[in-house]
């Protein structure tokens, strides 16, 4: 989303992985320097006996068609220990992306991979399965907002760097669907390729191939398995179901349809996640089980039936109208099943990670949002109601979006006297998206804002970072973790809250 629709906050290259990749050579390079692999190695949605690899080719010669890849994953970073090996074929017609399903893995353990192909190699990726039993911690990343132009990738190298971590959740705008321009006065560092806004099926590859050639965002794939989901940008600004705010046939974009459609094959093409034979190639809700600790349900609010948005002055009971959605009534569906499933298998903790900040953001009974969920409060209202009269307990609200952190307690009405919480929300900071740009400023409109959200227990417009969630038996703690700058690749982090909710309680507390 572009920031100053966000009314709230209007004003008047190589990296050393840890031990995996220290101790693996990368043979992508021919003797005349050309790499193979230049677009690094990733891992994704990993299940307890499975793990998406992904990479992709980049041939020499032009004329080559099609190319045979082998893979190799090891129980060992030094690649001694063979477990399971194999080959595909990728060519023009996936844009030589290469992406298999390694089956037969056993739970809770890192593994280690790398491709081969055209008489080269690739550096050695780490990945990890999940739990099936009952492990005692969790731990994951939470990150968000990654506009390519306006930064280092400064966070994805602290990711890296982390030596413990499950999974990366990475909850939308992966990518940019932007041309290269001067009016917005925000620093840019570099610049998009293409240089104009992408809407054709070329456009999407080359965007998200000049993403994956960053050794910042490689590190982090190449360090940790990713479970993502996209947000508008990686089709178009403010996109819903049928539409999008920065689609624009009168400009020669073409229909929605077909832009869609040609979004979601590159994404699909470009990301370690999953497909689902049986649905429709658009499908990317899905569930992941951390044994009996956590049950992960990640959600699309953005192109599986959403509505458009309304209008900034639609009064709030339009807003209420039952055909006023931001999900399918397909997907609400499933996502009770999951919950009141999860509930009865007794996990104790249930994580819903999704694009839009779900609580509320208003100000003197004003929406100041219309994207997110306060735009649809029937289809939150539902969500409410499936979690009270399922008497399902320890949810969690895991966001992006907003360029911003922010930490809320979840209920009907958070202006009641004492309201009832029945959830929390931990919402992720950007990767580089601006929000507010001046700290000074940023510092004051926070004040302004915590004073008048009861519910908010923490919030920043200004820093760029990620969250860390830490969850066992007894809590689940977040920590949003931030960066000094992305104007350089000399950085420092530093953590600057924590939270917690304790099991049972549907509060957030400070640490």
């Amino acid at each position: 989303m572009k920031l100053n629709r966000r009314t709230f906050l209007a004003s008047g290259a190589g990296l050393a992985l840890g031990s995996c990749a220290s101790k693996s050579r990368n043979h992508s390079q021919n003797s005349a320097g050309f790499n193979t692999f230049q677009h690094g190695v990733a891992s994704g949605d990993p299940l307890s006996d499975r793990v998406i690899l992904w990479t992709r080719i980049t041939p020499e010669r032009a004329d080559i068609q099609n190319v045979e890849v082998s893979w190799h994953v090891y129980a060992d970073a030094q690649g001694r220990r063979l477990v399971k090996q194999g080959k595909v074929v990728t060519g023009t017609a996936r844009d030589f992306t290469v992406k298999l399903d390694a089956r037969g893995l056993r739970p809770g353990q890192d593994y280690y991979y790398r491709f081969s192909a055209l008489g080269h190699s690739s550096g050695m990726g780490r990945t990890r399965t999940l739990s099936d039993s009952s492990p005692d911690e969790l731990n994951l990343a939470v990150l968000s907002c990654a506009n390519y132009i306006y930064g280092h990738f400064n966070v994805y190298e602290a990711v890296a760097k982390i030596e413990d971590l499950d999974a990366v959740l990475f909850l939308g705008d992966y990518l940019y669907e932007y041309a290269n321009s001067p009016a917005n006065k925000t620093p840019k560092i570099r610049k998009h390729l293409p240089d104009h806004e992408i809407t054709v099926l070329g456009d999407y590859r080359q965007r998200h191939a000049q993403y994956k050639t960053d050794t910042q965002l490689q590190a982090a794939h190449a360090r940790h398995p990713f479970i993502t989901v996209w947000d508008d940008h990686e089709s178009a600004n403010n996109s819903w179901e049928t539409g999008a705010q920065n689609h624009n046939p009168e400009l020669d974009e073409g229909t929605w349809i077909a832009r869609k459609r040609a979004a979601i094959r590159a994404y699909f093409e470009w990301m370690p996640i999953r497909a689902f034979p049986e649905e429709p190639a658009s499908r990317i809700y899905r569930s992941f089980a951390f044994g009996d600790l956590v049950d992960l349900m990640m959600l699309d609010t953005r192109l599986e039936g959403r509505k458009q948005q309304a209008p900034a002055d639609t009064n709030n009971e339009t807003l209420k109208e039952p055909s006023r959605r931001i999900i399918s009534d397909q997907q609400s569906n499933w996502l009770e099943d999951q919950l009141v499933a999860s509930q009865q298998r007794n996990t104790r903790w249930r994580l819903i990670g999704q694009q839009v900040m779900f609580g509320q953001l208003i100000v003197d009974n004003k929406v100041l949002n219309m994207d997110q969920w306060d735009g649809y409060p029937g289809s939150r209202t539902k969500v409410l109601n499936m979690i009270e009269k399922n008497h399902i307990d320890n949810v969690a609200i895991l966001t992006g979006d907003i360029h911003s952190s922010w930490a809320m307690d979840i209920s009907r009405n958070p202006f009641a006297d004492n309201p009832k919480s029945l959830a929390v929300e931990f919402v992720s900071p950007s990767v580089t998206s601006p929000a507010v740009t001046d700290p000074v400023e940023a510092k004051e409109r926070a004040e302004g804002i915590m004073q008048a959200l009861p519910h908010l227990h923490f919030v920043d417009l200004n820093l760029h970072g990620y969250i860390s969630i830490s969850v066992n038996r007894a809590r689940i703690k977040s920590s949003w973790n931030f960066v000094d700058t992305v104007l350089s690749k000399n950085y420092k982090e530093h953590t600057a809250a924590t939270l917690i909710c304790d099991s049972g309680s549907a509060r957030l507390r400070q640490a």
